[in-house]
């Protein structure tokens, strides 16, 4: 009896996967780079705050020690969303495909995922400045991502933002000691260290003359340029959507930018049987906030 390949119709769709999950596991985008990537095996995730201890206190001889508790501080829920594509071949269309344009559909597919991933992330720069855009959020103090005035559970508030600063040698020394003296909720200096000055691509050439300028860019003194020993890299974000927004960030270690991966890629094929057609999808569930504010600063640009 012929083997059919109505009724081996999965072995049609072996290579596809093959060519989908690789290319899939080839790209390399930014959001990696920079967000704290999590895997998860629950409905949502959540995260506690909580605050570190205030200052020693001198203990006298023979005397008690004082004892501290810290505070604790905000909840913020990751709830992961489903997000899926399909497409269908026709049984003439793969019959008589001559350029090999089916061969290429799962690169397409692999890199439609990433895509909408990075994309998903970015939005909470393009969005993080006030309660607008699609993929707007909060975090557990209710402010927005890049705000002048984040609460501080011991009482008072901090700056991750300066407001209507376009990049320059002025504004991004102000924007690095700003950051440098970020407190803790208890008034604490918890001492961050900018690592990345994330930029869109109208920024790139402004970026590198204030980064690896041997001189100051912005006089014809010809000063050192001290931006230039900072220890800043450069990324470019092609899907930052503001044209003069800029971005500094700290290592992944000591910030709380976090993409959840719940379901990192799911693939599947059928077969119509009144068409014949040939039906593949993918599937991806994933979620991505941020905890807590420290060790990101912002400005939307002027």
């Amino acid at each position: 009896m012929s083997l059919l390949r109505a009724s081996a119709d999965d072995l049609l769709h072996v290579g596809l996967d093959e060519v989908l999950f690789k290319k899939y596991k080839e790209i390399n985008p930014v959001y990696a780079q920079i967000f704290d990537v999590r895997s998860s095996d629950r409905k949502y995730e959540k995260i506690t705050g909580f605050s570190g201890f205030g200052s020693l206190i001198e203990k006298a001889e023979g005397e008690t020690i004082t004892y501290d508790n810290p505070y604790q501080g905000y909840d913020t829920t990751f709830t992961h969303n489903t997000y899926g594509l399909a497409f269908r071949v026709t049984k003439e269309m793969q019959n008589d495909d001559q350029y090999d344009v089916i061969k290429r559909m799962p690169s397409c597919l692999a890199e439609t995922v990433m895509r909408y991933k990075d994309t998903v992330a970015a939005s909470l720069f393009n969005d993080g400045f006030s309660d607008t855009g699609t993929d707007f959020m909060t975090g557990g103090d209710a402010a927005e991502l890049f705000d002048a005035s984040h609460p501080l559970t011991g009482g008072g508030t901090y700056e991750n933002i300066i407001t209507a600063a376009d990049l320059s040698v002025s504004s991004l020394e102000e924007a690095l000691y700003t950051m440098r003296l970020t407190v803790g909720d208890r008034n604490e200096l918890v001492d961050l260290e900018p690592k990345y000055l994330l930029i869109p691509p109208h920024l790139e050439r402004v970026a590198h003359e204030l980064l690896k300028s041997t001189g100051r860019p912005d006089t014809a003194n010809r000063a050192s340029n001290w931006l230039g020993t900072q220890g800043l890299t450069p990324i470019v974000w092609n899907r930052l959507t503001d044209t003069d927004a800029w971005f500094l960030l700290t290592e992944k270690s000591r910030h709380n930018l976090i993409f959840y991966n719940r379901q990192e890629l799911e693939t599947d094929s059928d077969r119509d049987f009144n068409t014949k057609d040939h039906v593949y999808s993918v599937m991806t569930r994933f979620s991505t906030g941020w905890a807590d504010w420290r060790g990101v600063f912002g400005s939307a640009g002027a």
